[in-house]
């Protein structure tokens, strides 16, 4: 084999190793932005020798023709918001033409549309909802179909949408959505564009005029949580979580905002995340206040998540508001880094989690075929008997007996 620039390098290398596994391996072809890619590769997260439970990894760049690679592909794991061009909310984000991507990315969901035996490891109908704060925070409100005996639970903030920071109701729009102050206030569109990230943590109403926050906007409730934060992943059937610290309870929040004159706090969240420091840390008794994590309440949640979204692998965000002790899942993301679990349990989790999304893909793809040759059959087999004179009771037990025989 010969190639004639380094870009085919990857996909040549990945024929070489697939040949001399004789087809006893799954690849799985991924497409992520480079610095995600480098992160997880660093890791030892896509070898393009097979893992061991026999999955190859290879690398898709859109510098070569997109059809060549995903031909050699069996699965595609994606991040496809980081593919996003722009998001238009005149309309349902849920509707396709709302969410543009790169021209790449749209040429290889083309080829994975025409071509079904390539899928991707989940659809892009499933992403939507990670994509938008409003669908996410409806989906999380169907936590309370989880029955618990205990007396607290887990689930979503409460919150509000508004399109407009100057509307005239908004006080009343407030109360009316059980909301105190703080807010914490985020764009509706949750990634994939510059500034879904920008947001801010309002004190009073007054704080909502010119509010540097993109509309339009969700306002959620902000949760004293004892400055503590468990970041959840869920890989497959597996989940992991860690503990980080987080922001402070709203009365140091208001001592800051007192030393900025007053004023809302804004932030970037994936930057400048106002984290408590160790004099702002909670003490024994707040903690007390808050509880510790129900990690079963919390495990099933994740379950269910899971099963809701229809996604292989995701991560969300839980604090457990003081007093009350109820476990509120205040993010969602779609494809997390889990940098935060051990490698050496968290790539196979991954790894398993890719393997057993594409087994399952394949035995719906073969039960489908079996079930659509089979009613051809039954659909012939009348007009066969017809033909022959057959009795209507002749037809039944031919068509049991294909029946049996197909399956």
């Amino acid at each position: 084999m010969s190639i004639s620039r380094l870009e085919e390098l990857p996909l040549t290398i990945c024929r070489i190793n697939k040949k001399a596994m004789c087809g006893h391996t799954v690849t799985v072809g991924y497409i992520m932005k480079s610095s995600r890619e480098t992160d997880f590769a660093k890791r030892g997260a896509f070898p393009m020798y097979p893992s061991q439970n026999g999955l190859i990894f290879l690398p898709l760049t859109f510098n070569l023709p997109i059809s060549s690679q995903i031909q050699e592909a069996d699965i595609i794991l994606h991040k496809a918001t980081d593919e996003i061009t722009s998001v238009e909310l005149n309309g349902p984000i849920s509707c396709p033409r709302r969410i543009c991507f790169s021209d790449g990315f749209q040429e290889l969901l083309r080829y994975t549309e025409a071509h079904p035996d390539c899928r991707l490891l989940d659809s892009i109908n499933s992403i939507h909802p990670i994509i938008d704060r409003l669908a996410i925070q409806k989906i999380l409100q169907g936590l309370q179909d989880l029955k618990t005996e205990k007396d607290y639970s887990i689930r979503a903030p409460r919150f509000l949408m508004v399109d407009n920071f100057s509307d005239p109701e908004l006080a009343k729009m407030l109360e009316e959505s059980s909301l105190s102050f703080p807010y914490i206030v985020k764009p509706q569109v949750a990634c994939g564009v510059a500034d879904a990230h920008s947001m801010a943590i309002a004190f009073k109403v007054e704080d909502f005029r010119n509010l540097a926050v993109p509309l339009p906007a969700v306002i959620q409730e902000y949760v004293n949580h004892s400055s503590t934060i468990y970041k959840f992943y869920v890989l497959g059937e597996k989940v992991f979580y860690a503990t980080k610290k987080s922001t402070p309870n709203a009365d140091i929040l208001i001592k800051l905002s007192e030393q900025n004159g007053v004023q809302p706090l804004l932030f970037d969240s994936l930057k400048s995340l106002p984290i408590a420091t160790d004099s702002q840390s909670p003490n024994e008794e707040a903690c007390m206040k808050s509880g510790t994590l129900d990690l079963e309440l919390a495990t099933d949640a994740a379950a269910w998540l899971r099963n809701r979204l229809g996604l292989t692998i995701i991560g969300f965000d839980v604090v457990i508001q003081e007093g009350t002790r109820d476990h509120v899942i205040v993010d969602v993301n779609y494809l997390p880094s889990f940098k935060e679990v051990p490698d050496i349990v968290a790539i196979p989790a991954f790894w398993d989690s890719i393997k057993k999304k594409f087994e399952s893909i394949k035995t719906k793809a073969q039960m489908y075929l079996r079930t659509f040759v089979l009613n051809k059959k039954l659909q012939k087999s009348p007009a066969t008997c017809q033909r022959s004179n057959c009795s209507s009771s002749s037809i039944l037990e031919t068509s049991s007996k294909r029946s049996i025989h197909v399956l």
